[in-house]
């Protein structure tokens, strides 16, 4: 582990064995639930954590991070209601992809239209937008075909 004024960085092993890095800034004004669920959420993006992995058990990742272990229960409640995991009494938390393309979509226009409201009220212009886009979209599908 390596740490930092405001965030600290952490390698958990997941019940498979393989190494999950999670980043939380305790110093955010985000809530460490949603900080959890989104690194879980990048990690399955960029290809680190597959379909059918385990997540390390709720008391195990709030000890290794330093937590409430009902903060890491409500991030693994919220994955599991967005369709990205399913609990299972014998494997726990388990990596299971709900794909509905057209609930996904509607999802995406709903927290995009807030993101790009913001943006455009920051003055971000729509080529910077666009840009920004491409980016993440090329580095999270370029890591899914590695």
């Amino acid at each position: 582990m390596s740490y930092n004024c405001y965030s600290i960085h952490i390698t958990v092993l997941a019940k498979d064995g393989e190494a999950m890095v999670l980043t939380i800034d305790f110093e955010s004004d985000e809530a460490i639930y949603i900080q959890l669920r989104n690194q879980i959420i990048i990690g399955i993006a960029a290809d680190r954590i597959r379909e059918g992995d385990s997540l390390p058990s709720v008391r195990q990742l709030a000890e290794n991070i330093g937590i409430n272990m009902h903060t890491v229960n409500k991030a693994y409640s919220v994955l599991k209601q967005e369709g990205f995991i399913r609990l299972d009494r014998r494997k726990g938390a388990v990596i299971a992809l709900d794909v509905d393309k057209i609930r996904a979509v509607e999802e995406l226009r709903q927290e995009l239209a807030v993101i790009l409201a913001r943006s455009i009220c920051k003055r971000v212009s729509r080529q910077e937008v666009h840009d920004l886009v491409d980016e993440i979209y090329d580095y999270y599908a370029g890591k899914c075909r590695e």
